[in-house]
């Protein structure tokens, strides 16, 4: 009686198999602010290379001011974090299609401007249902996608003022129904720095960890988002800050390994911005320019003698680097483009300067590209690859801090005047998850008449699943004979 099981198995896997060959997989969201891989890269292809403040734009929202956090994108909704005045903070939804609002929550008064930054640096992050986001004056808060309240904490009443010389900006890691927020700081407090796992559903901190350094003065301050780190079976939360790049059981907070070697000199302003990224199984990990490390993992304590496989002295201080696993790339600060082997370090071109201005967006790569905006709203396009080549520069002549967002077939870059929507939306057609209950549901009524393109799509998904239909009844009957064996 032992085969009825396991030609179920195969048939579920075999139904699972040709319904995902037969259908177009599912458009790609954007969904915190490092994309659907946390690492800057995307599997979009066919997007936009030239446009303009008019051309080949889909829509474009007016913005209240600027803010360094990225649009968030899932499905037919985008996610703001939204400085609207001097003092108010909120979250906006937006319809996808049309940039218009759909709701709009109020997240935190205490807005104020520290230099280049206001208190909506943090993106949001979602799963579809829900969407978290965290404003620079620590009140975090959880929403349905319909703009319910969940719940809110504010971190610093549970744990202290936040101490970071230009205030708060790290975005939360959402993984395994948990937020994990790092708040590293010291310039202008005595507290020591921590990271905290959060409950996304509820709310409650599941843990809470000091994360100690012995770096000094502003050297504490880290504005960086936490990455996630998986290999052999095993998950880490990897930290940057305060001289040192880290890895956590996600399960206890633990401090699992320790790389003290960001600072060596253990100058006094050596506050870290670029976030860690990993990729193919490398952590990268960058600081204020010199050292960027990279490490294998795997390590346990001090690991930085010997899970370091390269480092370089020409990394970024503001935007974080992103890679495809073959190549490892570097905008820095001035607009200077540094490619390295992203397994061995080893330079493949640079320095090779685009457009001269600050660079404060994070670089994406997708289609082939590498698209990097500068605070002018200068949007260089690169192409990808061992050889420095520019295709492209689109001038939005506003200022941006945020980095680009992709997802079926457009870009969204956020300005300080606009939001704009680049590209038309590309969306593939529906996929159904049952072809099979579909096919033989419609042999039950006739077609509705449907024009020439919608036709050959249904057509293919008769074919489809009426091969679905005979692969399944031939391993029921073959399942039968051999339980019919046993017995």
């Amino acid at each position: 009686m032992r085969a009825q099981p396991i030609v179920a198995g195969s048939a579920v896997a075999l139904l699972m198999t040709v319904t995902s060959a037969g259908g177009v997989a599912a458009a790609e969201n954007w969904p915190a602010w490092r994309g659907p891989t946390g690492d800057g890269v995307s599997t979009e292809t066919g997007l936009p290379v030239e446009w303009d403040t008019e051309r080949n734009i889909a829509w474009k929202l007016p913005m209240p001011a600027w803010s360094g956090s990225t649009p968030i994108v899932w499905g037919d909704l985008i996610f703001l974090n939204v400085a609207v005045d001097d003092d108010d903070i909120e979250l906006w939804c937006l319809d996808r299609d049309t940039g218009e609002p759909i709701w709009q929550r109020h997240l935190s008064a205490g807005n104020r401007r520290l230099r280049k930054q206001n208190m909506s640096s943090p993106s949001p992050v979602t799963d579809g249902e829900h969407v978290w986001v965290m404003t620079g004056t620590g009140i975090l808060k959880a929403f349905d996608v319909d703009g319910n309240e969940l719940w809110m904490r504010d971190i610093p009443a549970s744990y202290g003022p936040f101490g970071l010389n230009w205030g708060y900006a790290s975005s939360p890691l959402l993984h395994g129904g948990a937020l994990f927020v790092q708040v590293l700081h010291g310039m202008r407090t005595d507290d020591p720095s921590y990271v905290l796992r959060i409950d996304a559903l509820s709310g409650e901190t599941v843990w809470r960890v000091e994360r100690p350094t012995l770096a000094v003065r502003e050297s504490p301050d880290s504005y960086s988002t936490p990455a996630l780190l998986e290999y052999d079976g095993t998950t880490e939360i990897v930290i940057t800050g305060g001289d040192a790049v880290t890895g956590h059981d996600p399960e206890t907070g633990q401090e699992l390994w320790r790389a003290d070697g960001l600072n060596p000199t253990r100058q006094r302003d050596y506050r870290i911005v670029a976030s860690p990224l990993v990729h193919d199984g490398v952590i990268y990990a960058p600081t204020s320019v010199r050292p960027l490390l990279a490490l294998r993992p795997g390590g346990r304590g001090d690991v930085l003698d010997t899970h370091v496989v390269w480092s370089s002295d020409d990394g970024p201080d503001v935007p974080t680097p992103v890679t495809d696993g073959d190549y490892f790339y570097v905008v820095n600060d001035r607009g200077i483009v540094y490619v390295t082997d992203a397994k061995t370090g080893a330079p493949v071109y640079g320095p090779e300067r685009i457009r001269r201005g600050t660079y404060s967006a994070s670089p994406v790569l997708a289609d082939g590209r590498i698209y990097v905006t500068n605070e002018n709203g200068m949007t260089t396009v690169l192409r990808a690859g061992p050889e420095f080549e520019v295709l492209a520069e689109n001038d939005f002549d506003d200022y941006v801090l945020s980095s680009p967002a992709v997802s079926e077939g457009q870009l969204f870059i956020r300005t300080t005047g606009h939001l704009y929507a680049i590209g038309d939306r590309r969306s593939p057609p529906a996929v159904t998850e049952n072809v099979a209950v579909e096919a033989a549901a419609a042999e039950d009524e006739p077609p509705a008449p449907v024009d020439e393109p919608q036709q050959a799509v249904s057509w293919r998904t008769l074919v489809v699943g009426a091969g679905i239909v005979l692969a399944v009844a031939v391993l029921l009957v073959a399942g039968w004979r051999w339980g019919s064996r046993r017995r």
